[in-house]
C-alpha cells in the first residue's frame, strides 16, 4: 500500500538508496537525486548563447531559464532523479574504423535502438515503481527530450563531473553513457556535493578535436563540432571543415576515444544498444547507393535517422571526397552528380573536384 509521506518520513529518507537498486534492475548503471538550484549553470548557458556557440539550434535560445529551473519546466518539481545508462556497444574497434577511409564512422551511441525510447521507457517504469512504494507522486521523465541541463543535474547528483570536452565524466565509467531524469514533487534528500574535476592538466580532448570545436576548456563552439555539422546542421557544410570531417558520417567520438577515463568505460548491458545492420564499420560506397526507401528501412527505430536522408547523402559525399581515389568511389559519386537535392549535388561536385575531376 502507498505510504503517507507525512506519516512515514523515514521511508522517504531511505528512498534514494532504493531508487538506485530499482534503477539498476532496469538496466541503469547509476541513479541519484540532484538539487534543483542551478544559478551558475544558467549564467554559463546564457554566456554560451551570447557567443552564438549554439549555431542554428534556435531551440536552445527559447526559454533558457526553463532549462536551469526545473520547477518552470514541470510545475511543482522539488527534486530531480538523474540516471545514467552505459551504451558502448560490442563491435568493430572505433579507431580502426576512423583509420579506414573507405568505411563510414558513426557515433557509437546511435548504432542500436533510439536511445530516447530506451532510456525514457525505463525511466517511466522507475517512476511507477517509486509511486508503488511512496504515495503516488507527480512527475515527468526526460531523456534529451526537453529543455533540461541534464549534465549539470547529473553532476549535482554525484554521477560525475563535467570535463573539458563539456561531457559528463565518471571515474569508474568514463563518458560512454546516456542520461535521463525524473522531475518529481517528492521532497527527496539530494546527494552529497558534486565530485570535483579529475581532468587535471590533461587536454587530450582539446588537442584531438579535428575542427578545434573545443575553443577552451569547458567551452564548445557547436558551429565547429562534427556532431553538430553532421546531425543538427541543415544546408551546406562550410568548406573549411569538410576535409577535417574525414569519414565521420554521423556524429563524432574523438574527444571520448582519447579521454584517459574511458579506459574504465563499460560495454552496454542493455541489448537495445547492440549494433544493427553492420553500422559499426559500413562501406561508404554501399551506404551511398541506398535509395531513400532502403535508408528508411535500415534506420527504422534508430536515432541515426535524425538528420534525414538528404543530410545522410551530404555527409557521405564529404566522406567519399576524403576517401582514396578509386574506381568504385568515383563511380559512386558520379552516379549522384545530378541528384535532385541541390545540397547533395553541391557536396558531390566538391568531392569529385577533390579527386581532380571537373564537373
Amino acid at each position: 500500500m502507498p505510504t503517507s509521506i507525512e506519516a512515514d518520513r523515514p521511508a522517504l529518507n531511505a528512498l534514494p538508496e532504493r531508487i538506485l537498486a530499482w534503477a539498476q534492475d532496469l538496466g541503469f548503471s547509476d541513479a541519484a537525486v540532484s538539487r534543483v538550484q542551478l544559478q551558475k549553470d544558467e549564467h554559463h548557458l546564457r554566456h554560451w548563447l551570447e557567443q552564438g556557440y549554439h549555431g542554428s539550434m534556435g531551440y536552445m535560445n527559447r526559454n533558457p531559464a526553463q532549462r536551469s529551473r526545473p520547477a518552470e519546466l514541470r510545475e511543482g518539481t522539488v527534486s530531480v532523479i538523474s540516471a545514467r545508462m552505459d551504451y558502448w556497444p560490442v563491435g568493430a574497434d572505433a579507431q580502426s574504423v576512423l583509420d579506414d577511409p573507405r568505411k563510414g564512422y558513426i557515433a557509437r551511441y546511435t548504432l542500436g535502438r533510439d536511445y530516447h525510447r530506451t532510456v525514457r521507457g525505463r525511466l517511466l517504469k522507475l517512476a511507477a515503481r517509486i509511486g508503488e512504494e511512496i504515495e503516488p507522486h507527480g512527475y515527468r521523465v526526460f531523456s534529451d527530450s526537453a529543455p533540461s541541463l541534464e549534465k549539470a543535474l547529473a553532476r549535482d547528483a554525484g554521477l560525475g563531473w563535467i570535463g573539458k570536452n563539456t561531457l559528463l565524466l565518471n571515474r569508474k565509467a568514463g563518458s560512454y553513457f546516456l542520461l535521463g531524469e525524473i522531475y518529481t514533487d517528492l521532497p527527496l534528500a539530494a546527494s552529497d556535493a558534486a565530485p570535483r574535476s579529475h581532468c587535471g592538466s590533461c587536454q587530450a580532448c582539446i588537442d584531438i578535436c579535428p575542427t578545434r570545436a573545443i575553443v577552451a576548456p569547458y567551452q564548445l563552439d557547436a558551429r565547429r563540432c562534427i556532431s553538430y555539422l553532421t546531425i543538427e546542421h541543415r544546408g551546406s557544410i562550410p568548406l573549411e571543415f569538410r576535409e577535417a570531417i574525414g569519414n565521420r558520417i554521423f556524429g563524432c567520438d574523438d574527444c571520448q576515444i582519447v579521454c584517459p577515463w574511458n579506459r574504465y568505460a563499460r560495454p552496454a548491458e542493455v541489448p537495445d544498444f547492440n549494433v544493427r545492420h553492420g553500422f559499426d564499420a559500413p562501406s561508404l560506397v554501399e551506404l551511398f547507393s541506398w535509395e531513400e526507401d532502403e535508408y528508411l528501412r535500415r534506420t527504422e527505430g534508430m536515432a541515426l535517422r535524425r538528420g534525414g536522408y538528404g543530410n545522410w547523402l551530404r555527409n557521405l559525399a564529404v566522406a567519399l571526397g576524403n576517401a582514396p581515389r578509386e574506381p568504385g568511389i568515383i563511380e559512386a559519386l558520379k552516379a549522384r552528380a545530378d541528384d535532385a537535392n541541390a545540397i547533395v549535388r553541391e557536396h558531390v561536385h566538391w568531392a569529385l573536384q577533390r579527386h581532380g575531376l571537373a564537373v
